[in-house]
């Protein structure tokens, strides 16, 4: 029985990511769901949030944001809409995200806005999560 599965990540940008690893937990539109070499085949649309991959007995982290992941065939396959490694995220960048999100929830604007505005917020604050769970972990540097 296989003790890894294949993981890799691509946006429409790049490859992200290509490796063998223990385990793989992503989020799921409908939440948070996790993976062990020989698990069975499923496709999952993806939320925003952290996705983490043990390697070596360690936690990595990756910031993904929409599309899909495939799992078969001791692989997982995660097309992302936007991903980045804990140790890209721009922290002052992130915060900035956050602070011009926050003042547009706080204007009067249509649904349009408003629900965009809102998405804005949660990508600032999963990608500040993220990595501060990869520092946590000690995968990344602050």
């Amino acid at each position: 029985m296989a003790r890894t599965l294949k993981l890799e990540i691509v946006t429409p940008d790049r490859k992200l990511l290509s490796e063998e690893v223990e385990y793989v937990a992503a989020p799921g539109i409908e939440g948070e769901f996790g993976v062990l070499p020989n698990h069975i085949a499923f496709l999952s649309a993806l939320g925003v949030g952290s996705l983490y991959y043990k390697k070596d007995g360690r936690r990595y982290y990756v910031f993904v944001a929409g599309g899909f992941a495939e799992v078969g065939q001791n692989k997982v396959s995660v097309l992302a809409e936007v991903a980045e490694r804990a140790e890209e995220i721009d922290l002052e960048r992130a915060k900035k995200a956050m602070e011009r999100a926050k003042q547009r929830l706080q204007e009067q604007a249509d649904r349009e806005a408003y629900a965009r505005a809102k998405a804005s917020l949660a990508k600032a604050l999963h990608r500040m999560r993220c990595r501060e769970c990869a520092v946590q972990a000690g995968t990344c540097n602050m």
